[in-house]
């Protein structure tokens, strides 16, 4: 970024009152394109094509060297297309800016598989996303914007749950894996979602007329060129992507000699940061790590999916509306009434959906996964409905569920979750209470 591109409080505060929309942007507002406009010349882009030059890098900006050859609807960035926004807004950030990509690479080389030019079996990410300095740069150098919509690197993770692990003799340190000092060497891939719209429709049965039209309505008419635009088929949802751990060889992951262990955990920040023992989130969450961990150490490798779907897709918001009908209603909190309080609040129980979920299975090159540390039935289902082999369910241990997660956790089971124990009852299931908000024990 360049001296040009970032201002300093005092020059922002001079911006937000001498800068004009007019200054910004073209005079003209451009609310919407059609096909047949003069200037419009989308670059081809063929989802599921053989290669990432058969297929065409994928362009969503504005910029005006972009604008005609945009063959994509949204915005980069994901959900934190918002804040680039307001960077611009406030002249913190100038709205033509260019991103430096030297020196970005990815650290290590994932792929192709012959997933990637798949078109059934990716179409929530873009398999070329890490890539586009290798296989676009000549558009790139013709002035067209186009952004990464996935990164690749290595860290070290230091957790508290590790140290303790290590300490009672359950992980030990090898110097590789887990570290003299107990730290976790992994790779770790970030990836911003990427839509294609027929594909999409076609995983969840519907048509991509009405896709759409859901689309445009429900995001409050944010992007008419779902409706305006019909031969344009991407689209870059603002919405939160996902991060992969990698625990050992990235390559063992495609590799059917090698075992792997894995566990695809969607958000949620109350339990995984701040360790609310209402649920068995952060529990499942470190006994993964610590399973992916060993299986590294073994030979093999782990990969732990972290997806941003806070409180089940429905926001945290809902989620803590929720909870205070589950604490108030007459009876107490039960496992019995567990999802109907949020259907009443939300209307349905579950929006998270897995049907996409496989998608960076796939791009990741998995075939078979031996220990899959999960007991979601819906991400069981999908991923096998996927084509994927799951050799072995695993369960959290009892012992690690905190007491007043048992609401969730019986009730899960007894909606069809994996379990080695028995399925309770609906009378068992009346009898499992959380505790009150002053209730200090159990």
């Amino acid at each position: 970024m360049t001296s040009d591109d970032i201002s300093s409080p005092a020059e922002v505060s001079v911006a937000q009152e001498e800068t004009s929309p007019q200054q910004l942007y073209a005079s003209r507002v451009v609310l919407t394109t059609y096909p047949s406009q003069h200037g419009i010349e989308p670059i081809p882009l063929s989802w599921g094509a053989q290669t990432a030059a058969e297929r065409g890098p994928v362009v969503v900006s504005r910029q005006p060297d972009s604008f005609g050859k945009r063959n994509a609807i949204g915005a980069g960035g994901g959900s934190y297309c918002i804040y680039r926004a307001l960077a611009v807004a406030i002249g913190a950030l100038g709205p033509n800016h260019r991103p430096d990509f030297r020196m970005t690479e990815p650290t290590n080389v994932i792929g192709p598989f012959p997933s990637w030019s798949d078109p059934d079996k990716i179409v929530s990410m873009d398999p070329w996303g890490h890539a586009i300095v290798e296989h676009y740069s000549d558009h790139l150098e013709q002035g067209v914007d186009i952004r990464p919509t996935i990164a690749i690197t290595k860290a070290h993770i230091k957790l508290a749950e590790i140290d303790e692990a290590i300490s009672k003799g359950e992980l030990h340190c090898d110097g590789d894996i887990v570290s003299a000092d107990g730290e976790l060497k992994v790779v770790k891939v970030a990836s911003e979602p990427v839509w294609h719209i027929p594909g999409v429709a076609k995983r969840f049965g519907i048509s991509e007329a009405t896709l759409r039209r859901a689309l445009f309505e429900d995001t409050g008419g944010m992007y008419p060129e779902l409706i305006t635009r019909p031969d344009l088929k991407v689209f870059l949802p603002p919405i939160g992507g996902l991060t992969v751990y990698i625990f050992g060889n990235p390559d063992h992951i495609s590799d059917p000699t090698k075992r792997l262990t894995m566990r695809v955990h969607d958000e949620c920040n109350g339990s995984d940061v701040f360790g609310s023992d209402i649920c068995t989130c952060k529990p499942y969450l470190i006994y993964s790590i610590e399973e992916c961990a060993r299986e590294a150490q073994n030979g093999g490798v782990g990969v732990v999916v972290y997806f941003r779907k806070e409180g089940r897709a429905l926001g945290e918001v809902t989620k803590y509306l929720v909870y205070n009908a589950r604490k108030r209603q007459e009876g107490g909190d039960t496992a019995a009434n567990y999802f109907k309080r949020t259907e009443f609040v939300a209307g349905v129980k579950d929006m998270r959906f897995q049907a996409l979920m496989p998608d960076i299975l796939h791009w990741l090159g998995v075939s078979r996964i031996d220990r899959f540390i999960s007991m979601s039935n819906m991400k069981y289902e999908a991923i096998v409905n996927s084509g994927i082999e799951i050799v072995e369910r695993v369960s959290i241990p009892s012992e690690r569920m905190p007491a007043d997660s048992k609401v969730e956790i019986e009730a899960k089971i007894a909606d069809g979750y994996f379990t080695t124990g028995n399925v309770p009852t609906s009378e068992m299931l009346e009898n499992v209470k959380g505790r009150n908000w002053d209730e200090i024990a159990h």
